[in-house]
């Protein structure tokens, strides 16, 4: 059996990202006559040559190929150890993730009367962060709107959303009651990176097989409304809380489509009391949109 020293596996995944042994060096603050040596010390003990000089820098050999995504999940395995064995030590730290549009405030108040002697964190998450914020240990627990990456989490439902269909002041939709997708069977609608939150949001294919129409591709929230209420293109989104939206834009009921599901995902061997006490808050305090919970106390 191989004793791989993760140290050498880090800067392996370091010189296959950077596909530079010059810029891997760099980024790990070590010279690059010594990572060369680490890198040799590596395919020595995997007995395989895992990268190739090339003239534009390196690039990874065919065993390079195979064991580069099992070298990253070596080293998220090893970081998840760590930091629940930390966490089981010190039990008394937690980082509450959320996402655009979602407030956590009176869960996040009732933990720290529940748990004056803890130190409670909340962060903000960027979409595209979420989906690996539990998985790289930046948050401990997270809410958000599905979809997204569940793999080894625990998910729990806390409440659902109506999903709107977001047009400017003006559009031809905007003074009806509600819409349908064959009202909207011809409209653009915003694109993102993620293709399941595509599938979803855009609700594409239909139901009879067709694509949704592509609008533009927008990586940020406010960039979504902008293009809106320029006439660019549509969006479908969770129902706005009052207030909340830019006054040239109207949010309309979308009908003959499932809610939008807001749930807390925890890592799943994460058992700790206060995940454990935040779960159980969550699921008192946050009830969504018309609930006097979000606000209260």
């Amino acid at each position: 059996m191989t004793d791989l020293d993760l140290r050498l596996v880090r800067y392996f995944t370091a010189v296959a990202e950077h596909r530079h042994f010059g810029r891997a060096a760099d980024a790990l603050h070590i010279t690059q006559p010594s990572l060369s040596r680490q890198i040799r010390r590596l395919e020595q003990q995997l007995g395989a040559r895992l990268l190739e000089r090339t003239p534009q820098g390196s690039r990874l050999t065919e065993a390079g190929e195979v064991f580069l995504p099992r070298a990253k999940a070596l080293l998220r395995s090893a970081a998840q150890a760590a930091a629940l064995t930390r966490a089981a030590a010190e039990p008394s730290r937690i980082t509450i993730g959320y996402t655009t549009g979602i407030i956590v405030t009176s869960a996040v108040r009732e933990l720290r009367e529940r748990f004056p002697d803890a130190e409670v964190r909340t962060v903000h998450l960027d979409w595209g962060d979420r989906r690996t914020a539990l998985s790289e240990l930046k948050v401990d627990v997270l809410v958000t709107r599905l979809p997204f990456p569940t793999d080894e989490a625990q998910v729990t439902v806390l409440y659902e959303e109506t999903r709107v269909l977001l047009v400017p002041v003006g559009h031809r939709l905007a003074g009806k009651e509600s819409v349908t997708l064959d009202d909207i069977a011809e409209e653009p609608l915003i694109r993102v990176a993620d293709p399941a939150w595509n599938s979803y949001w855009r609700i594409d294919p239909r139901p009879d097989g067709r694509p949704a129409p592509d609008g533009p591709l927008v990586v940020a929230v406010e960039d979504k409304f902008e293009l809106v209420a320029s006439g660019q293109a549509l969006a479908i989104m969770a129902a706005p809380r009052p207030g909340a939206l830019r006054p040239d834009l109207i949010a309309v009921p979308l009908k003959g489509v499932d809610p939008a599901h807001v749930v807390l995902a925890t890592r799943s061997e994460d058992r700790s009391r206060l995940v454990t006490g935040f779960r159980r808050v969550a699921r008192e305090h946050l009830k969504g949109p018309g609930h006097e919970n979000d606000l209260s106390r």
